[in-house]
């Protein structure tokens, strides 16, 4: 009888960690990931509880706060077993995925279908990907492939970050490339989202898309791109050389290649993106880069480095509504505009569009660049 009622939540357990949750097993409840989980300076958010809850089988797949989590890793870097946090968030997605589009968020939903129709969560035509870069011809083979993500690509506002890199890569005379074929989206938000088939095949289709062009190297603006080329595309046969721009120019800069000829002398402050610092320990060069410019005092937040507070963009949050007063991004500009910056720096574009809207919002005195905006006018 006892084994007859314990049934389902055994089986609800064991889905989980079917999906990929097998750090349920290690989790003993201290609590520390909520405690440290940066939500908990604008509401109430117990990554603990919904552990708990898919340990006991007694998960809510219907609750809302199974999408609150930004993947940001400040719990995972914590956590005093190392338990993958959010390896378990993505199991639960996964679970709901299956359930049906009608248990996501319904701006999620929408993302995921324009990316599985269109390539690209914004929707927008395959043909129109390289818009950015204008009349500009690039070679039909490449070794360096430079790949601006979806909203590098697309957006109108952070379609700045793929021209300056352009840019800059022309100054110097670096010679490289882009997808003859458009490639689609990396497939980050889709795989944190819990859809691990489309992932799949948008892996798959970039994978091959980068390897008829005889790209070694893929150069990236976007640090979820990075991380998901450098670090998810290995299983799926794509091994490729991986740089986030900041690595690319700081390595330019040491070399002597990169030289600037104009002092800014602004005051500047830099947000380390999650998926850059803490997920891929790339804290110096984007540092390295802004005080190579003439002109530059760097100056820190009170939280930076490994203690980086997201800006709220990961996770599939990028596309998901934060109503005011529950926005990490508005959290993270109240401490730049502490330093007394001129210039709030970015390496990230989901970072750049974040931050701008809080400028808008709130009308903060302050301007939010991504580096590749700085060294192109130091140029």
């Amino acid at each position: 009888m006892v084994n007859e009622v314990l049934s389902p939540y055994r089986e609800a357990v064991d889905a989980v960690i079917e999906a990929g949750g097998e750090a349920l097993r290690q989790c003993y409840q201290c609590g520390l990931c909520t405690g440290t989980c940066p939500w908990n300076y604008l509401k109430k958010f117990s990554s603990r509880s919904l552990i708990h809850q898919a340990q006991l089988g007694t998960a809510d797949f219907e609750s809302e706060e199974t999408w609150t989590c930004v993947t940001c890793r400040a719990c995972v870097a914590r956590c005093p077993r190392e338990v993958a946090i959010i390896d378990i968030m993505k199991a639960l997605r996964s679970i709901i995925a299956e359930m049906g589009a009608g248990y996501m968020p319904e701006s999620l939903r929408v993302t995921l279908k324009n990316i599985a129709g269109a390539g690209n969560p914004l929707g927008e035509p395959a043909e129109n990907r390289h818009q950015w870069a204008g009349d500009r011809k690039y070679p039909e083979q490449s070794e360096l492939l430079y790949v601006p993500c979806c909203v590098s690509a697309y957006d109108p506002v952070a379609r700045r970050i793929a021209q300056a890199t352009a840019a800059v890569l022309d100054q110097v005379g670096v010679p490289f490339g882009v997808a003859n074929e458009p490639e689609r989206c990396c497939g980050e938000s889709v795989r944190k989202a819990g859809n691990e088939s489309l992932f799949a095949a948008l892996a798959q289709h970039n994978i091959e898309t980068f390897s008829r062009q005889g790209a070694g190297r893929l150069l990236t603006s976007s640090p979820h791109c990075y991380h998901t080329f450098l670090n998810e595309y290995p299983d799926l046969g794509g091994r490729f050389d991986v740089l986030h721009y900041t690595q690319y120019l700081a390595g330019l800069l040491r070399e002597g290649k990169l030289k600037f000829g104009k002092e800014l002398n602004i005051k500047v402050t830099y947000h380390d993106p999650c998926y850059l610092g803490r997920h891929n320990g790339v804290y110096d060069d984007p540092r390295e880069l802004l005080r190579g410019i003439p002109g530059i005092e760097l100056v820190e937040m009170d939280d930076y480095g490994p203690d980086s507070i997201c800006c709220g963009g990961g996770g599939g949050r990028i596309w998901q509504e934060n109503v005011k007063g529950e926005r990490l991004s508005d959290l993270r500009l109240d401490q730049a505009l502490a330093t007394g910056a001129d210039v709030l720096a970015v390496a990230c574009p989901y970072c750049l569009l974040n931050f701008e809207d809080g400028v808008l919002t709130t009308s903060a005195s302050i301007q939010v660049k991504d580096i590749t905006e700085l060294v192109r006018e130091a140029l």
